[in-house]
């Protein structure tokens, strides 16, 4: 097959979705080149589960397996310093300030996305591709990602940090497929130990899903510095006693170990009192929020009284809300009704339709 397309940098994690869209590219008439980066480095995480996931040496070995028996090249390459300096390093910060980070949009921001480019560049590619479920199209000057076919594995949320010269030179193959379509895709190829991998929904450096634990590990003395904080009620006052501020997130119920006869919420973390606020469900709606580090898609800018759906989370559905420019570049949300659970830290998206208008880091939550 003449190979016409062009030479594409497929990022490879070993696997069912990196390994189907590389084949799909290759078939397509793409040149491809493989590449698996090592972001993490298992031995010293510290945690209790064993190695898996994309940084591992098997998951490394079946992508490498995979790129020959296609027929195109495969690179490893190592970009620890950088994962760490970046990605882990806002991590524990972003914990430590009494926020909730959102590590996997860092990542594609600042690591991935620049890691492949500098790789392709090298390479002589003109094109990176990825197995996000996303949709990318160029629309009036402006390289707009869109959700993918399949709602439940959209992924759309976590690339709203992407540049638009970074776009301009992304493909999502899968991006209008099911991922049952993937499935099947894979098992005609002839790739069923890959299609029996389990899929991991875990923080890729912290593999046993105990962020609480990795951060005692990262934090020396952490443990002692934050230990003996209150629980207080929304009136102020003092109902018991926590493990630490950094432990918690906006939102939690359980795992709280302080029994109150009805359910609470934690609503408010303050990091300088060490004080962690508990209310009721009814407590955590706001039906307002400033977002900062906007990044935009669609358009280069909003006006103000932009109506958006907003996502405040991965898996949420997304609710209704007007936009208004603040000051200090941020964006001011104010939602049609009460939405519960607003995190700083996390990311806001904003779409139109099923496209991206752009996306920010929550900054604050306030009720109009």
């Amino acid at each position: 097959m003449k190979k016409d397309k062009g030479k594409v940098l497929v990022a490879m994690s070993g696997g069912l979705d990196s390994t189907v869209a590389a084949v799909m590219l290759h078939q397509e008439g793409y040149e491809v080149i493989g590449m698996t980066m090592k972001t993490w480095d298992y031995a010293n995480s510290g945690g209790s589960t064993k190695e898996t996931g994309c940084c591992s040496l098997d998951s490394i070995n079946d992508a490498r397996a995979i790129a020959v028996e296609q027929g195109f090249h495969h690179f490893i390459v190592d970009i620890r310093e950088e994962f760490g300096d970046w990605v882990i390093d806002n991590f524990v910060d972003e914990y430590m300030a009494g926020r909730t980070p959102n590590p996997c949009v860092l990542c594609n921001t600042y690591i991935k996305w620049e890691a492949l480019l500098k790789r392709a560049d090298s390479l002589g590619c003109a094109f990176i591709a990825t197995g996000h479920y996303a949709n990318l199209r160029e629309e009036n000057g402006r390289w707009v990602v869109s959700k993918g076919k399949d709602d439940w594995k959209d992924q759309s949320y976590v690339l709203w940090g992407v540049s638009q010269q970074n776009l301009a030179r992304s493909r999502f193959p899968l991006g209008n497929y099911h991922k049952a379509e993937i499935r099947q895709m894979a098992m005609d190829m002839g790739f069923t130990d890959i299609v029996k991998k389990p899929e991991s929904y875990e923080i890729c450096f912290v593999p046993d899903n105990d962020y609480r634990g990795f951060l005692k590990r990262k934090v020396e003395g952490l443990e002692e510095k934050v230990s003996g904080g209150k629980f207080v009620d929304v009136a102020g006052n003092i109902i018991g006693e926590h493990k630490g501020y950094p432990f918690y997130t906006i939102g939690q119920r359980k795992g709280l170990e302080v029994a109150f006869g009805t359910p609470k919420y934690v609503t408010h973390i303050e990091p300088e009192s060490n004080t962690i606020t508990l209310g009721d469900a009814e407590d955590l709606h706001r039906n307002g929020m400033l977002v900062k580090d906007i990044n935009y898609q669609k358009y280069a800018s909003i006006n103000d009284g932009q109506k958006a759906l907003v996502k405040i989370r991965y898996k949420h559905e997304g609710e209704q809300a007007t936009l208004y420019n603040d000051e200090d570049g941020m964006l001011k949300f104010v939602f049609d009704r009460y939405v519960a659970g607003i995190a700083p830290g996390q990311s806001a998206v904003f779409y139109e339709g099923d496209d991206v208008l752009g996306g920010g880091f929550i900054h604050s939550s306030f009720n109009v």
